[in-house]
């Protein structure tokens, strides 16, 4: 019997427009890329540990150096900004939605999230479509760059699809232009620890 090769496997794309479907990937524990402010990013739900640690062992990343968690909007973060000052709270908030990315004191995610630092890095993107998968996954997602350790994130969907074929699905999108990772700052201690 003669036996066909196995054609490599690229993840399912999505229209733009198909955010629930993917959203509802991500529910079930899929892991996903997507277009986000200056790259593509790896996304997932933050509270199931599993999808967390598929997005770790992708990338090669070590669980020590934590992941981003983005929102749909602040509201999503209330348990981390409650703990904070009431001047730096505001701080935080009025920088959203924005390409920075802000360390805050957590309690609620895994060690595989927060890197077992106690800390979350959390933004509120300036990206309309990211915000809107966050908001139809249940308000929050991990969204890390989708990139090997050690290489470029991918900056197109070809590359998205290039570089992890084993991914669930690819949400068709724009990067907003921003050329790079967000910015990172430690909210209670205001380092610039990612300019």
């Amino acid at each position: 019997m003669d036996l066909k090769p196995l054609m490599p496997r690229t993840p399912e794309r999505f229209g733009a427009n198909q955010i629930e479907e993917v959203a509802a990937l991500v529910k079930a524990g899929g892991v996903v890329g997507h277009a986000t402010e200056g790259v593509w990013g790896l996304a997932c739900d933050p509270f199931n540990d599993e999808a967390v640690r598929k997005i770790l062992a992708l990338k090669n990343r070590p669980a020590s150096k934590g992941l981003i968690v983005i929102a749909a909007q602040a509201s999503a973060l209330s348990d981390e900004l409650d703990h904070l000052s009431e001047d730096v709270r505001r701080r935080v908030m009025d920088s959203w939605p924005a390409a920075i990315t802000w360390l805050l004191p957590t309690t609620r995610f895994s060690g595989w999230v927060s890197g077992g630092t106690g800390k979350i890095a959390a933004r509120v993107p300036d990206h309309e479509q990211a915000r809107a998968l966050a908001r139809a996954a249940g308000g929050l997602l991990v969204s890390t760059s989708l990139n090997p350790a050690g290489c470029e994130p991918a900056l197109d969907i070809e590359s998205a699809a290039s570089y992890f074929p084993s991914l669930d699905g690819l949400l068709s999108g724009k990067l907003g232009g921003r050329g790079s990772a967000s910015t990172l700052q430690d909210a209670l201690t205001g380092e610039v620890l990612r300019a």
